[in-house]
């Protein structure tokens, strides 16, 4: 049986009806990049079986989403009132980053999963990276279509020796970017992995989680089968999720 991953919805209304959501790129990423059976995770906040969930799964993938974490558990009021925020979406996901890391489940996240992991784990954002000083406009073009939303922005440099070198093999790759907030403060124990030719961190890990982490700011599941460094990096986390299954297997949980 594959590993299951655990996809945590948004929440979106679509005409007058509320529905849990998950774009197919996402959920196609688990199964094309790392060969595991996706499962989307209803946003329920407070009300979600948080136990059950965790016991059940081998890996979490956060994906990417148009809201933003609200600027409350960081302390900051909201900034722009236009951009969409997902209350729900953040009751669900920052306890449950918060559990996964503590029991060692495998976790890659990306772009908004990014920035939860950073905020679940004590760091805050740049409400609006563009605004600040020294830092490039990081959103995408709405007017481009999606290939070249999607296209390859800018390169960022991996630290050298860290996880993603590692598991990448090269100094630097080419990343497309559509995100308009950004790491701020780095949260306690969090090792960066990536920067951007700004000095924006790119990508983390978790350096006292007992299992794989990695948080990306870019999109590696554009496209997959298309980017070999995102097929390495799906890989890897399929790998940890396949050994944790085996763990949890032979402890009998």
């Amino acid at each position: 049986m594959r590993p299951i991953v655990l996809v945590p919805a948004c929440t979106r209304d679509f005409g007058e009806h509320p529905y849990h959501a998950a774009q197919h790129k996402y959920v196609d990423a688990v199964v094309l990049g790392a060969d595991c059976a996706p499962m989307i995770l209803p946003s329920l906040g407070a009300s979600l079986d948080l136990e059950t969930m965790l016991a059940l799964c081998d890996g979490i993938m956060l994906t990417g989403s148009a809201s933003n974490v609200h600027p409350s558990y960081y302390s900051e009021e909201v900034l722009d009132p236009s951009l969409p925020q997902d209350p729900a979406r953040d009751q669900t996901t920052l306890p449950l980053i918060r559990e996964a890391v503590k029991r060692g489940i495998p976790i890659i996240a990306i772009c908004r999963g990014f920035q939860e992991m950073n905020v679940a784990l004590g760091g805050s954002l740049h409400q609006a990276v563009q605004t600040v000083a020294g830092k490039f406009d990081h959103r995408e073009n709405p007017e481009l279509g999606m290939d070249e939303q999607y296209g390859d922005a800018h390169n960022v440099t991996l630290t050298p020796g860290g996880c993603l070198e590692r598991m990448l093999g090269v100094p630097e790759i080419p990343v497309n970017s559509l995100h308009g907030q950004g790491v701020n403060e780095l949260a306690p124990g969090l090792t960066v992995e990536a920067v951007a030719e700004d000095g924006l961190v790119e990508a983390f890990s978790v350096s006292t989680a007992p299992g794989f982490t990695l948080a990306v700011q870019w999109h590696p599941e554009w496209r997959i089968q298309h980017n070999p460094y995102s097929m390495k990096m799906f890989g890897a986390f399929g790998q940890a999720c396949r050994e944790y299954q085996q763990q949890k297997q032979r402890s009998g949980a």
